[in-house]
């Protein structure tokens, strides 16, 4: 019998004495004992030494963007031209059909009970049953609960912008397979549109692209392209030698060997792609509501502004139920494989999906010219209960056992925590945290992170807005702290029971596709309008990865390293401290990554609680034309949150090389 390979661990160095670390620690420390006689530009940056980026960066984009009025040349002449041509003409013929536009091609809106049907159809063929009914049974919801009309403004949209970014992403990922350096000049600005807040893509919109869906379609493209650029690239480099030269032989030309070679065998990541466009494009246009997007994103922020919690409840569960039925849709359009019949095989069996697709749209096209139920859901017809689930949500929260509970955590967690933690932040000097940034990722990362977060962290204080991106960060490490402390734990636990690990990562594959605004609901509900509902907030969101990565981590750390510690007699604690978790840290790196990347991305969100952090002078960009202060704050955001990426996807690196895990 072959003997089974298995990852053996290289020898594993002792803790020593890093003479770099120390160094930043100690000088950290010391400035901050010394405060008192510190010169003031080690403390906060002056005034007079910040340089104006906000203005510089407003002066050079009225030079790219010219004039309409005075017909001065720049990019805004082509982008209103797009707006106001292509793009108007793709997002009014798709508004005509679902929402009923009264334009081109002049056709009524589309039966609700038609475009079940054809959901119905569409989950059949790609995932049986059980999936027929939630496509289905999605757009019946949506219809009976009287919100038919806003989601189809928010759908009309999405099916502009996921066939763009899709096309935009693709030709790009093949531009980077195919030329070197294409890649590595692409790769940072991925990286950098990753990481940047959501309210920094809209203000270029609204302002190239005018207010209103044209802003909000772009905006959500943009958003999407990444992950497709990337995968699309992954997929094309992994297609096999054997293939290629097989393709080469048959004597296919170039075009015939991406078309008929690469991109078939890329399928799989190519489709892992789409998925993921989609579902950023529908967390996106539920966010362009910040910029007078109508639909689902728009109607739920009314209702939360004026705390019609019941309402809000009910467009959480249609864009939810939305968001799920996209993403069990295109994953299981990822694992479908194609069918091939046999030669001769008649046409309607080749499309019998595709027939009883079409045959159930025209039967329920025909009745809704008859029955008015199964065309529109009236007002009076709506089955919505907005009113009562907000009674019970406020009788709810109106028992005495509950008030007592949620203000005693608020109290807490407010007075003893997070307000003297802030305050904590605050008080250290500009340059000791630096410091102390660069000593972490130093000691975790190496040196290449630190250098990073030492550039980085410097451009952020020069920046203007120090305070603000300190408090930015006070919420996310306060929300990444509280994630460790229950994610990990009930990841943990999860890991020894098969059922139970099967259950929660269902529930977290679930949590993954709900769009970031419904996160604020609970804890709004809950505890009001305060820090600690900022926090909350991020945490619910950032638990999810922490938990999946930990159980995915411990389920395939390699049977025979816990066989051995089980015949060494090492006890369950033993086991779990000295052998499974430091096998599962490297999986575990990218779910406290994920969490760390989810947590600035929520803080931006949580800004329309009213925090005090970099969200909420990112938000009021949005009312003017600040499109230098804008990028200057998106760009802090990215910078913090690339510090991190870097560091910890660094040490994953080194520390799946040293436990002799790496492929």
């Amino acid at each position: 019998m072959a003997d089974i390979a298995t990852p053996t661990p290289q020898k594993q160095p002792s803790v020593s004495y890093d003479p770099v670390f120390t160094a930043l620690l100690g000088l950290a420390l010391l400035f901050c004992l010394a405060k008192p006689i510190l010169p003031e530009f080690l403390i906060r940056i002056p005034e007079a030494w910040v340089p104006p980026l906000a203005s510089w960066l407003d002066r050079f984009f009225e030079v790219i963007k010219g004039d309409l009025e005075t017909g001065r040349p720049g990019l805004i002449h082509l982008t209103r031209w797009f707006a106001e041509g292509p793009l108007d003409f793709m997002l009014g013929f798709t508004a005509n059909l679902l929402e009923g536009k009264h334009r081109w091609p002049y056709f009524e809106p589309l039966p609700w009970s038609a475009v079940a049907a054809v959901a119905a159809g569409i989950g059949f063929y790609l995932g049986g049953w059980r999936l027929a009914l939630l496509g289905g049974g999605t757009f019946v919801w949506t219809a009976l609960v009287g919100q038919w009309k806003i989601a189809m403004q928010t759908l009309s949209v999405l099916a502009v912008a996921v066939p763009l970014a899709f096309l935009a992403g693709i030709i790009l990922g093949i531009a980077a397979w195919k030329w070197g350096w294409f890649e590595r000049v692409i790769k940072p600005v991925l990286a950098i549109l990753q990481t940047i807040p959501f309210f920094t893509y809209l203000l270029p919109a609204v302002i190239f692209f005018k207010v209103g869906p044209t802003a909000g379609a772009i905006a959500t493209t943009i958003y999407a392209i990444p992950p497709m650029v990337l995968m699309t690239t992954l997929g094309l480099k992994k297609v096999s030698h054997e293939v290629v030269e097989a393709g080469k032989m048959s004597g296919c030309t170039r075009m015939q060997m991406l078309f008929r070679v690469y991109i078939p065998s890329a399928r799989t990541e190519i489709l892992v792609g789409v998925n993921q466009v989609i579902m950023l494009c529908l967390a996106m246009v539920v966010l362009t509501a910040f910029i007078g997007m109508p639909g689902l994103g728009g109607k739920l922020l009314a209702m939360m502004n004026s705390f019609k919690l019941g309402r809000s409840f009910e467009i959480g569960v249609t864009i939810v139920l939305v968001a799920v039925m996209l993403d069990r849709m295109s994953k299981a359009w990822v694992v479908k494989l194609p069918v091939h019949h046999e030669r001769g095989t008649p046409w309607y069996v080749r499309h019998k999906y595709l027939l009883i697709t079409l045959s159930a749209f025209a039967l329920f096209l025909v009745l809704g010219q008859f029955v008015d139920i199964l065309d529109k859901v009236g007002r009076r017809q709506s089955l919505s209960m907005g009113r009562e689930i907000d009674k019970v949500i406020k009788g709810f929260l109106a028992i005495d056992a509950v008030q007592a509970v949620t203000e005693t955590l608020r109290y807490v967690l407010n007075v003893w925590v997070l307000i003297p933690f802030r305050n904590f932040l605050l008080w250290i000097p500009t340059s000791s945290f630096i410091l102390m940034v660069v000593a972490f990722s130093w000691i975790v990362g190496g040196r290449r992170p630190a250098i990073y977060a030492a550039i980085f962290f410097s451009v952020v204080a020069f920046s203007g807005w120090w305070d603000r991106s300190v408090i930015t960060l006070y919420s996310v490490i306060s929300a990444v702290i509280l994630s460790m402390m229950i994610g990990i734990p009930l990841g943990i636990m999860a890991s020894r029971s098969k059922r139970l690990a099967e259950r929660i990562l269902l529930f977290c594959d679930t949590a993954q596709t709900f769009p970031s605004f419904i996160y604020l609901l609970p804890a709004i509900m809950l505890f009001g309008v305060s820090d600690v509902t900022v926090v909350l907030s991020i945490v619910i969101f950032t638990t999810v990865p922490l938990t999946r990565y930990t159980i995915e981590g411990l389920r395939n750390v390699p049977p025979e390293m816990t066989e051995a510690a089980d015949m060494s007699g090492a006890t369950k604690r033993q086991k779990l401290m000295s052998v499974q978790l430091p096998l599962a840290l490297p999986t575990m790196a990218v779910g406290f990554n994920q969490a760390i990347m989810f947590a600035f991305f929520m803080v931006i969100i949580a800004a329309f609680i009213g925090t005090q952090d970099l969200g909420q002078e990112l938000q009021r960009t949005l009312a003017g034309t600040d499109l230098g202060k804008n990028f200057v704050l998106g760009m802090n955001v990215a910078l913090m949150a690339l510090t991190f990426d870097l560091t910890i996807m660094s040490w994953s690196a080194k520390r799946t090389k040293m436990l002799g895990l790496s492929r």
